[in-house]
């Protein structure tokens, strides 16, 4: 089983930075690939950024790659994300998530672990 805890979200102004992060209990932390989602008050939760178990291959949401950069260390058991030029649209809750093995990634089914979230507000 693994447990999940997101921090490092808060309030930043628009074209402002933040860097996510998410603290993974459990000794099989390697053994999963990871995902970063997110849900706006009204909206469905969507997928942002997944990194495979290895950290050796990154997926992201459409054009997220260009602003987001998704790692992780399996060493300390966190996964990271890092978030450029934020605009007030991406005001959400930002999950982090564990799956076993890979698959369709950008998909919130088989994703087996979840956590509590963070808030992100992004002032205009």
């Amino acid at each position: 089983q693994v447990q999940l805890v997101e921090s490092g979200g808060g309030l930043v102004q628009a074209g402002g930075s933040l860097r996510l992060s998410c603290a993974a209990s459990g000794r099989t932390f390697s053994s999963y690939a990871m995902g970063w989602f997110r849900q706006a008050p009204g909206k469905e939760r969507e997928f942002l950024a997944a990194i495979s178990s290895s950290g050796g291959s990154t997926y992201y949401r459409g054009t997220m790659k260009a602003r987001f950069t998704i790692s992780r260390d399996n060493a300390k058991n966190m996964v990271y994300l890092q978030m450029t030029s934020l605009i007030p649209e991406e005001t959400a809750v930002y999950y982090c998530a564990a799956r076993p093995g890979s698959g369709d990634y950008y998909r919130i089914v088989g994703y087996d672990y979840w956590g509590q979230g963070t808030q992100v507000t992004v002032s205009s």
